[in-house]
């Protein structure tokens, strides 16, 4: 699917499926997790792993798949003594996804994943930058038809230069965000929760951060990577400062570390009601981040298809 034939879908009001999560399905299928880079390294150990998983999306009824490539910043390869392979596993996850979607042969867009996985918030602006510029052109040259920023929960100026590298690239983008509650004063925050250093990171109030977002950032904004419980109230808090196209993927559960075991804490059915409630609230575009699998996708499909025709 050309990325036109998703705007044009989107901009009728329509509603677009984005897939699920990759890791807790490789996990599923047998995958080895790599201690650091986590599914990362599967679309060069087992490749034909990460393609099933893009094929069952796709036959589940998302619209749009992502590239298993939220794991393989330059960044975290370099971190992890893999500065060797960044363009190797990023070329390699594209082409798996182009190869999924020829294979099923059926109009379905790929989006290049891009995060922040590898601690680049703890570097500064400055540091981080090539990173990111790196790996978006790895991305953009290999084929994929729009940029997700993936989980950017970071300081805004980080997400705010983040934003504008991508821009670059001349490809649509849509930035995701994570968001967790401050219990200080029950408003919904940019930040994250982390259950694998249970820690809790807070930047500042949602509100005030869609609003600067929304003046460099015009495509969608989605709320992912974050607790299932707050994604509902932050949909909203999003729907009252930006007027753009807004989605939901957050997660289902969480990984344990070191071996990046799932733990799954609410059930499918579950997941179906919090998500016809995010519809309600104003999202268009709907998908699973950790946990979140091809199952959830087939639901979601089928409430799509109700509410489309």
């Amino acid at each position: 699917m050309s990325y036109n034939v998703v705007k044009e879908k989107l901009d009728k009001g329509k509603i677009i499926i984005l897939d699920g999560g990759m890791g807790a399905e490789l996990e599923k299928s047998g995958a080895k997790m790599h201690k650091d880079l986590w599914c990362g390294k599967c679309s060069v150990d087992t490749p034909d792993l990460v393609q099933k998983v893009h094929e069952d999306y796709i036959l589940a009824g998302a619209d749009v798949i992502t590239t298993n490539t939220y794991g393989t910043t330059p960044i975290s390869l370099k971190q992890y003594g893999f500065g060797n392979c960044v363009l190797e596993y990023n070329q390699k996850s594209v082409q798996i996804a182009k190869k999924a979607v020829e294979n099923i042969n059926k109009d379905v867009a790929i989006a290049g994943s891009v995060s922040t996985f590898g601690s680049f918030y703890r570097l500064g602006t400055k540091a981080m930058i090539p990173g990111f510029v790196e790996h978006l052109k790895i991305l953009s040259e290999e084929g994929v038809d729009l940029i997700i920023l993936e989980a950017m929960s970071s300081q805004a100026d980080i997400v705010e230069t983040i934003i504008e590298c991508s821009q670059k690239t001349n490809l649509p983008v849509w930035l995701s965000i994570s968001c967790v509650m401050n219990a200080k004063n029950d408003k919904v925050m940019l930040g994250y929760s982390d259950s694998i250093d249970t820690d809790t990171h807070i930047y500042e109030s949602l509100d005030v951060a869609i609003k600067n977002f929304s003046k460099l950032h015009k495509g969608p904004i989605l709320i992912a990577h974050s607790d299932i419980n707050v994604t509902g109230e932050a949909v909203i808090t999003a729907k009252k400062n930006f007027q753009g196209i807004l989605g939901a993927y957050p997660n289902r559960g969480y990984f344990e570390k070191p071996n990046w075991k799932f733990i799954d804490n609410i059930t499918p059915n579950d997941y179906l009601e919090y998500a016809k409630s995010w519809l309600k609230s104003g999202a268009q575009i709907i998908g699973g981040c950790c946990g979140l699998g091809v199952e959830e996708i087939k639901e979601i499909a089928a409430l799509k298809k109700q509410n489309n025709d």
